[in-house]
């Protein structure tokens, strides 16, 4: 039995990805829809260009991990960089914040990126 396509890929565009230089990741937060207190969304997280492969993104309401997260295959962009996405419905509340945290190698300690609901 074999380790399936997707997981050979991956292992094929790591091993193509060896001789890249560490990138730190890009990180964008935003919503689906343009945000109203109290009505149904989702909160994306895109993270992207960065390498090595091996990443955590967790997404944050008031500091506690969402409940539903999904995540999305990582892929690699024209410049065999990875990127992936990160997601949860979500409905906004007034006085919560939100936030995706992300630990990569490239980072001294997880950094966190928040929510802007006017973004």
């Amino acid at each position: 039995m074999g380790l399936g396509p997707k997981v050979g890929l991956l292992v094929l565009v790591a091993l193509l990805g060896l001789g890249k230089a560490n990138e730190a990741p890009k990180v964008e937060v935003y919503s689906r829809k343009i945000a109203a207190l109290g009505q149904k969304n989702t909160l994306n997280c895109f993270v992207s260009g960065f390498h090595p492969p091996q990443i955590d993104i967790t997404l944050l309401e008031n500091g506690e991990p969402m409940e539903g997260v999904q995540y999305a295959d990582m892929s690699f962009d024209d410049k065999w960089f990875f990127q992936r996405l990160v997601y949860v419905p979500f409905t906004p509340q007034k006085g919560s914040t939100y936030e995706c945290r992300v630990a990569h190698s490239t980072f001294r300690e997880p950094q966190s990126f928040r929510w802007d609901p006017d973004f």
